[in-house]
């Protein structure tokens, strides 16, 4: 049986006026990396949850992207990281909320998954949970970037100033996701965030929440990006996979109509999804979503604003 990947790096993108073609070609190289991780566990037979565990990680350790080492601030100056992972056949499900230490948040929701009877752990319980886990950790320095730390200046100087909103996707959220269907036929879906730049301490987002920004059943999997409080309200990834397992909606129909949905609602921000077939889809209603997907023929095709993937050389 065929396998397929699908990942995402967040519908947070830059303005086209504003990405250069050096930044363009780092962020397709960061996504094309990821896809790669992923590849190489599915082309050898693995599971689809340990293909969307390594494509996460890839993301999470490139600091162009709002997950790991790349993480927004929050309005303290602080960074609260959330992730989870979910494995479709037997839902099984792991989740960390506001964290920081951990290297990989990936990897300790996983943890959470299969070294715990609960599924989400947040804060100081989760951190404490991930050092008995014999996790890596990391200074708070690690996941410092100035490109954040600055846009996280100009966030709070607006708001001083009571300013027009006027940034772009880029500067507000951002998250990284992966799904899969591995040659079993089995479906999982990983999600990890920084949040919104200057997100009140404390605030969780829809990535962790299954159903929210994260799902995976034997139907479909999904993770979700963008406006994190809309995919919450509106239980966005489990609506998708409702409509495909009862109500005989294709996958595309389903996220597509969705997506579109949610647009009209003032909620901006887009997904990846796979079905049991291995069909893949990756609607956005936002300026962009960095997005790519690859299958058994090794060929990493990519995207960042509304247009046809291109294969990655």
């Amino acid at each position: 049986m065929s396998f397929s990947l699908a990942i995402h790096g967040g519908a947070g993108v830059r303005r086209r006026e504003a990405m250069t073609e050096k930044a363009e070609a780092k962020f397709r190289a960061g996504l094309a990396a990821s896809l790669a991780a992923g590849h190489r566990v599915l082309a050898a037979g693995g599971s689809a949850l340990d293909a969307v565990t390594q494509a996460v990680i890839a993301l999470e350790g490139d600091p162009q992207f709002n997950a790991g080492r790349g993480a927004v601030f929050t309005a303290a100056g602080t960074h609260e990281m959330d992730a989870a992972v979910m494995d479709g056949i037997t839902r099984a499900a792991g989740a960390v909320a506001g964290i920081c230490g951990p290297r990989n948040p990936v990897l300790a929701a996983r943890a959470v998954m299969e070294r715990s009877e609960h599924v989400l752990l947040i804060g100081e319980g989760a951190l404490s949970f991930c050092r008995e886990q014999g996790l890596a950790f990391e200074e708070e320095s690690y996941f410092y970037t100035e490109r954040r730390w600055r846009a996280l200046q100009e966030e709070l100087e607006r708001r001083r100033i009571a300013g027009e909103d006027r940034r772009d996707d880029d500067a507000r959220h951002g998250t990284v996701g992966a799904v899969a269907r591995d040659a079993a036929g089995n479906l999982a879906a990983a999600t990890s965030t920084g949040g919104m730049t200057a997100k009140a301490p404390g605030r969780v987002g829809d990535s962790p929440i299954l159903g929210a920004g994260t799902w995976a059943d034997q139907s479909c999997a999904i993770s979700a990006t963008g406006h994190g409080e809309f995919f919450m309200r509106y239980a966005v990834a489990h609506e998708i996979a409702s409509r495909v397992r009862i109500g005989g909606e294709s996958l595309a129909q389903a996220a597509g109509q969705v997506v579109a949905e949610l647009g009209t609602l003032g909620g901006s921000g887009g997904l990846i999804a796979v079905d049991a077939a291995g069909e893949v889809a990756l609607p956005f209603n936002s300026s962009g979503m960095y997005r790519g997907q690859i299958g058994e023929d090794g060929v990493a095709l990519i995207g960042i604003y509304d247009e046809p993937l291109t294969a990655q050389e």
